[in-house]
């Protein structure tokens, strides 16, 4: 976001209300708060003048004390009750924006998330998204609380002396003023500390994913130099917000203090020459310190929330993009088992020559080509993780208005497997697969000798390579089996293994193909061939007309 953008936000931004619907009905709530708590303020300061006037002048004070007893258990019910509603909300509002920002991830497709880093996503929907609380929960109850309480008592300071209601009036704008060029600073500089921890997260998440290969190569330590420097940055930035939210608050709170001093300095002198009774400047003295707390609270919580805010632009930024996304997809309930036929008209991915493909259930289309020819880039284009013009359709229906989950089973090079047990990476979006389908996914891989139940690590590990290749396969089977998935997009399928597995796995696909399923299979192997209905052959580049 640019400074002239940041400058020109709101202190709400209305898109939570617009993507959280939680925050409605909060800010109602709160605003009622805000005022039965304006109330009990000026109760308080009325009371305890009363007391204090009594006593200096000999009346009994039981009754006002009584009140005055009551009204403090009414000043700390109604912040108890303020806290467990912002908390409730706050809770609320994060759930809401995490599942939006989820759904337009969704929404936006793989296409979107390949040239996104997963690991700064991933930070926005944990500790950002995390960090609303000190934004929901304090920062926007204070902001509420100081539109509301401030004209009160301002109002009501006026009515009962004119020269202190006039001399709040005059100070009082100084402390926004100031709140405004803190807040810009604050503003920059949290964003510099939350872009670095960004750039840490996904350096962290880049150097454990590739670390194995750092090692081979001996730049393991480079690696951790460069996450050590990301680090330091990030310290820096960090220390850099904590000094501007300690000065900041020295000079809120100087100026609070200042304007109060020359409040109660005019208020004392107009009690020696006679020219104030004592209950009205006691009572205007109390309130005083009250009109100006609710803004040097706003400033105290606007840097405690900093970094909520700094993460909501970035969520909000997701879910404006997916707003903006054109065209709808269907309902997400499989196609079922009719045939069903598959064309790809001027395929192009990228600047590789344009594909022509046509498939049936029943058939397997072998597409071959040498490294770089796009084999692997077609697939992706089915599942929308890589842009591509010309038409691909589906029954005559646009591929990309279907949910890849509709219509498509998928196994990549790699195989993608999570930490858990081999049964729940196969049944991976399927929570209700039976034990049997599993088994017989299993078998068609040649892995009926595996445990369903065998746990396996972050990325599969615990299984060969060649294992863990074909329980991706099965994976893709067993949502066929299901009635999930009429075609298979297969992407080297047999690259780990050997001849025999080979064999094994060509069988069961030619038998899957021949009960009905559509396949497409990317392959070097020349013994593909043997199992292919039709085979399309892709060049590197593209050959002029």
């Amino acid at each position: 976001m640019t400074p002239e953008v940041e400058r020109r936000q709101p202190p709400v931004d209305p898109r939570l209300w617009r993507y959280a619907t939680a925050s409605r009905s909060f800010f109602v709530v709160i605003a009622l708060l805000a005022l039965a708590q304006a109330a009990v303020v000026v109760g308080f300061a009325f009371l305890t003048t009363r007391a204090i006037v009594d006593a200096t002048a000999g009346r009994a004070l039981s009754g006002t004390l009584l009140a005055l007893a009551a009204v403090v258990l009414l000043r700390s019910a109604l912040s108890l009750a303020r806290e467990g509603v912002a908390a409730r909300a706050s809770a609320r509002v994060e759930s809401q924006l995490r599942t939006a920002l989820l759904d337009g991830i969704t929404r936006l497709g793989p296409g979107w998330t390949a040239t996104r880093s997963t690991a700064q996503l991933a930070l926005i929907a944990g500790r950002g998204l995390h960090a609303l609380e000190p934004y929901v929960g304090r920062y926007l109850p204070q902001l509420v609380q100081t539109a509301i309480a401030t004209p009160v008592i301002l109002a009501v300071m006026w009515s009962a002396d004119a020269v202190s209601g006039l001399t709040v009036l005059l100070t009082l704008p100084l402390i926004p003023i100031f709140m405004v060029l803190i807040g810009l600073a604050t503003r920059t500089v949290q964003r510099r500390q939350w872009d670095t921890l960004s750039r840490l997260a996904t350096r962290f998440s880049e150097t454990v994913q590739g670390l194995a290969t750092l090692t081979v190569f001996g730049r393991q330590h480079r690696a951790s130099d460069a996450i050590d420097r990301v680090t330091d940055d990030y310290r820096r930035e960090t220390m850099t917000v904590l000094r501007v939210s300690f000065l900041s608050g020295f000079a809120l709170e100087f100026l609070a203090s200042i304007s109060v001093a020359i409040v109660a300095v005019t208020i004392g002198f107009r009690l020696l020459d006679g020219s104030l009774t004592l209950g009205v400047g006691l009572f205007v003295l109390l309130l005083a310190p009250e009109a100006f707390l609710p803004l040097r609270q706003v400033g105290v919580q606007f840097h405690a929330s900093s970094e909520g805010v700094a993460a909501t632009r970035d969520v909000f930024a997701v879910l404006d993009e997916a707003a903006a996304v054109s065209g709808s997809t269907t309902s997400a309930a499989p196609l079922g088992d009719a045939p069903h036929e598959l064309r790809m008209e001027a395929v192009r991915v990228r600047d590789l020559p344009p594909v022509e493909l046509g498939a049936r259930s029943g058939e397997i289309v072998l597409i071959e080509g040498p490294s770089g020819s796009g084999k692997s880039s077609l697939l992706h284009a089915l599942l929308g993780s890589a842009p591509a013009t010309g038409r691909i359709e589906l029954d005559g229906t646009d591929v990309r208005t279907l949910p890849p989950s509709r219509w498509l089973a998928w196994a990549g090079q790699r195989p993608g497997l999570a930490a858990g047990s081999v049964a729940s990476n196969l049944s991976l979006g399927d929570a209700d697969m039976p034990r049997e389908t599993i088994a017989e996914a299993l078998a068609l891989v040649g892995l009926a000798d595996l445990d369903p139940q065998q746990v396996l690590g972050v990325q599969g590990a615990g299984l060969s390579g060649g294992q863990a290749q074909r329980v991706a396969v099965a994976r893709a089977l067993a949502r066929h089996l299901r009635g999930h998935a009429p075609v298979l997009a297969l992407d080297e399928p047999s690259a780990a293994l050997d001849a025999a597995a080979e064999e094994h796995l060509w069988r069961s696909l030619r038998a899957i193909a021949d009960a009905g399923a559509l396949i497409l299979l990317v392959s070097h192997r020349v013994s593909a061939r043997a199992i292919a209905d039709r085979v399309v052959r892709l060049t590197a580049t593209e050959v002029p007309v």
